[in-house]
């Protein structure tokens, strides 16, 4: 990936001129069958520029009250676009077109339109699960019906596709815009996209100047991107079988609650209450195997391509002498 950095043909992407990011653009549109791509530095940007895209000032955004643009975005939908939340409890950060369809405002003008709905598939908070293909589009459906517009959050979406064995182009056929992360799983160092029809992108990339993420010589980090792509989405399966190793072995340790379902490279787990997660995050750090608290009882873990079978072993080994050492 750094020899593929070095060898970039780069321009100046603020005037479409790096012919490295307008390959990346092309390639990750044509993947979803979608007209046109933007290179932007990350997730939460591209997130962000999708839903001042597709909203007004006022209007109401829904989505899982666990999403990651609702929960960790800094409260950007807010300070960005100006638009309030609703967000619904689904189930392992998931929500349903029904619940969808029971959220929907009337129009009525003591309430803000509901204009938007988003998806996050894999969802973090919900341990790496994913949607299935006909509950998303039954979504759209509903979103059709309803006059909404349709934003997928698919910073894992990689790992969703080979879990669930479909194709990009399926989710494109859904959406009326995708951000797709290359870091994460893809193991590229920096950038996402966004990706929808050409007038959406035209809007985009205006808004993508104003919240300075407008680039240079941006095609080093695309050429990361155009590298992972190619090299990088079938090996997510082995991703997989590692986060569920981790899984079994927590899973018959007394100290754990509850192990959320494994789907794809995400272990979220609940500990008794005698253990805090920060006391468990602690000891597995001086262990050497870094971990991170995301409540008060609750540990994620993530398998990534930098963790290789040799320390799949060890936290293995840490794990299942926890209560010995503790």
């Amino acid at each position: 990936m750094l020899e593929a950095m070095f060898r970039a043909n780069v321009g100046d992407d603020v005037f479409s001129e790096d012919p490295t990011v307008n390959e990346l653009e092309a390639r990750i549109a044509e993947m979803f069958h979608m007209e046109a791509a933007l290179f932007c530095p990350s997730g939460t940007m591209t997130n962000q520029i999708a839903i001042k895209c597709h909203t007004e000032p006022g209007n109401e955004v829904i989505c899982e009250h666990l999403s990651h643009i609702y929960t960790y975005e800094g409260g950007g939908i807010a300070f960005n676009s100006g638009c309030q939340v609703k967000p619904i409890i689904g189930y392992k950060g998931q929500i349903t077109a029904s619940q969808i369809l029971e959220n929907i405002n009337p129009l009525d003008i003591h309430k803000p339109i509901s204009s938007l709905v988003c998806i996050e598939n894999t969802s973090n908070r919900g341990g790496g699960s994913c949607y299935h293909l006909n509950e998303l589009i039954t979504i759209r459906e509903v979103c059709n019906s309803s006059g909404l517009k349709l934003h997928l959050d698919g910073a894992r979406i990689w790992n969703a596709l080979v879990s669930k064995n479909e194709s990009p182009k399926q989710y494109g056929e859904i959406f009326d815009s995708i951000s797709v992360c290359l870091s994460k799983g893809l193991g590229a160092p920096i950038g996402s996209l966004l990706i929808g029809s050409t007038n959406f992108i035209k809007k985009a990339r205006r808004i993508r100047k104003v919240m300075g993420g407008g680039m240079r010589q941006a095609g080093y980090m695309a050429a990361a991107g155009l590298f992972a792509l190619e090299h990088h989405i079938d090996r997510l399966v082995i991703d997989h079988e590692n986060a569920q190793k981790i899984a079994n072995s927590l899973s018959v340790n007394n100290f754990v609650k509850e192990v959320l379902p494994v789907e794809t490279n995400m272990i979220i787990f609940e500990l008794h209450h005698k253990i805090s997660a920060s006391e468990f995050v602690n000891y597995m750090k001086e262990k050497d195997v870094l971990c991170m608290a995301i409540s008060k009882n609750q540990v994620r873990m993530v398998t990534h391509l930098d963790v290789a079978t040799i320390a799949i072993d060890k936290v293995l080994d840490v794990i299942k002498n926890f209560n010995l050492d503790i």
